[in-house]
């Protein structure tokens, strides 16, 4: 008898735990998507283990996808957050509007919605910048950086300047297209993000 209570006491416990384990929603593109890498080796894979590090309960959902851009983060985010119902979410997204010169106005009112929405379920956010090579022009360069921070002090979220800092262009950190980052640069990666993601665990 005492046996099969502890028994149904341990399930009940550990039952408690997966339901306050914290969930965190990453979505983003290739960069977040660890392309022509293995899906372990990429710097969310490593989110994960570092929480895990820390024995914190945290379950890390990667929902990025190579090529996409906010217009289709946003369609695919209602049902992400009520899929996954997050306690936090890591935005990466941005850089694909930017490589294909689309509207500024358009990609701010998107990743707007998707923090506020996010915002909406009390999930905690964190968006990480990009930047664009100059020869997109001044202009557009300038005005795409700045949609990062304007949101950022608009919606009062904690933002990653660069998220690509110490990466982009430095040798051996970028893979043959010059586009998207090696295994080696992953780590790095992890770092950059780690300084605007730990401070929402305090």
């Amino acid at each position: 008898m005492r046996q099969w209570i502890a028994t149904i006491g341990l399930i009940i416990l550990c039952s408690t735990a997966q339901v306050h384990a914290a969930t965190v929603l990453v979505v983003g593109d290739s960069i977040s998507a660890a392309f022509g890498l293995e899906t372990q080796q990429g710097w969310v894979a490593l989110l994960q283990e570092r929480l895990q590090q820390r024995d914190d309960a945290f379950k890390v959902v990667n929902a990025s996808i190579s090529g996409d851009t906010t217009a289709g983060g946003l369609a695919r985010f209602p049902d992400l957050l009520a899929q996954h119902q997050p306690d936090y979410v890591i935005i990466e997204l941005g850089g694909n509007d930017g490589l294909r010169g689309l509207s500024l106005q358009h990609m701010a009112m998107n990743l707007t919605t998707m923090v506020q929405r996010a915002q909406d379920t009390e999930a905690q956010v964190l968006l990480l910048g990009m930047r664009l090579p100059g020869n997109y022009g001044r202009r557009y360069t300038e005005g795409f950086y700045n949609v990062y921070q304007d949101i950022a002090q608009q919606e009062d979220v904690p933002l990653v300047d660069f998220f690509l800092e110490g990466v982009a262009a430095v040798e051996g950190m970028m893979q043959a297209d010059g586009v998207h980052p090696t295994q080696a640069a992953q780590a790095r990666l992890l770092d950059n993000a780690w300084q605007g993601f730990e401070p929402l665990l305090r």
